[in-house]
């Protein structure tokens, strides 16, 4: 019988192996890219907006904006993110039907790099732009995510000059904002989490500090979980976090599952590195292979694979689905930007 079992397996796997979804490629090479997905009336669209090219220069940021149709499995180019100037290290969530998207910074041919306050929202019925209140404090590289269909929360994030321990809330009924409880830990800048329920998780990113007068940006491996306030969206209890499986990581790719009642986070590097993926200190940052997430049910890490396949960095978000986790592009092993699009299993390997 073990014997029948084993053969069943060998001719199995590949057909459930198979039978994982997969999606075409981006129409271009991007990297750095803002990600989110939306359920409009009977069809599912996932979307890319901005980021870098493969040229990984200031010239290869991009206003580009794309949507993938899942049901079709066809990209479309949809109209570009409004202003001037592409950007990186922008964020993007879903809301109600619509899509929010905040900050980010433009690089100059100087390397001059600003910060911008921008809140631009996509109505993918119309295919049109509208914009909300600008940040109080304009951030990139920050950590979003959505509570009650109503408030986003821009957890710390690159300000200018240095991260801020900011936690920024846009209420979409009042297009306004207001602070609510900073974080508890140090600022840092990207750093990978988002909100599940009333629960923020994020994890790692980068801090900085002074080694021999100079000022360096090393990984950061602090974890957090703050708990929102049902009546009082201001009000954030903040615990640390046991430390995440594998080392701290910059950049990782971050979403959240209601359904699962868990955070996933997969990819990144141990090298925090600037946006042509060469690390601060001077090396060429590399992708890590491993993929977890936290089990906010268990209250506990877990390990998804440790060797993931073909493993990316340079991430704003990954997308959850039933069939797993959706990575959109990113920099493979020698930073190579890349138009792949992959699902990695959420099942543990």
């Amino acid at each position: 019988m073990r014997h029948l079992v084993r053969i069943l397996l060998v001719i199995l796997f590949p057909l459930l192996a198979a039978a994982q979804q997969q999606f075409d490629v981006l129409p271009a090479p991007v990297s750095n890219n803002a990600v989110a997905s939306v359920h409009a009336g009977k069809h599912s669209y996932i979307y890319s907006f901005m980021g870098i090219g493969a040229k990984k220069t200031w010239d290869a940021i991009t206003t580009n904006a794309y949507a993938l149709d899942v049901d079709t499995d066809r990209w479309t180019a949809i109209n570009p993110v409004p202003g001037a100037a592409g950007r990186i290290a922008a964020v993007a969530v879903e809301a109600r039907g619509f899509v929010y998207l905040f900050g980010g910074y433009t690089v100059d041919a100087q390397g001059g790099e600003i910060t911008v306050p921008d809140v631009s929202i996509y109505e993918p019925t119309s295919g049109h732009w509208a914009r909300g209140a600008d940040m109080p404090v304009a951030v990139d590289d920050a950590v979003a995510g959505v509570f009650h269909d109503r408030y986003i929360y821009l957890v710390s994030g690159w300000s200018g000059k240095q991260s801020v321990a900011n936690v920024q809330v846009y209420d979409i009924d009042k297009d306004r904002w207001f602070q609510a409880s900073p974080i508890a830990g140090t600022p840092v800048f990207a750093h990978a989490g988002t909100v599940v329920d009333n629960m923020i998780v994020y994890v790692d990113g980068a801090h900085e500090t002074t080694v021999d007068g100079q000022t360096r940006y090393v990984a950061s491996d602090q974890c957090w979980i703050g708990k929102i306030d049902h009546k009082h969206p201001e009000a954030i209890e903040w615990s640390k976090l046991p430390a995440h499986p594998g080392k701290a990581r910059f950049r990782i790719a971050a979403g959240g599952s209601e359904r699962d009642r868990k955070v996933y986070f997969s990819g990144g590097s141990d090298n925090p590195y600037s946006f042509n993926g060469m690390g601060y200190d001077g090396n060429p940052a590399e992708p890590s292979p491993v993929t977890f997430a936290y089990d906010l049910h268990g209250g506990k890490w877990e390990t998804i694979n440790e060797n993931t396949p073909t493993p990316t960095m340079d991430h704003r978000g990954l997308i959850v689905t039933s069939d797993g986790l959706v990575l959109l592009g990113g920099m493979e092993k020698g930073q190579q930007v890349t138009a792949k699009v992959v699902v990695v299993p959420k099942g543990k390997r």
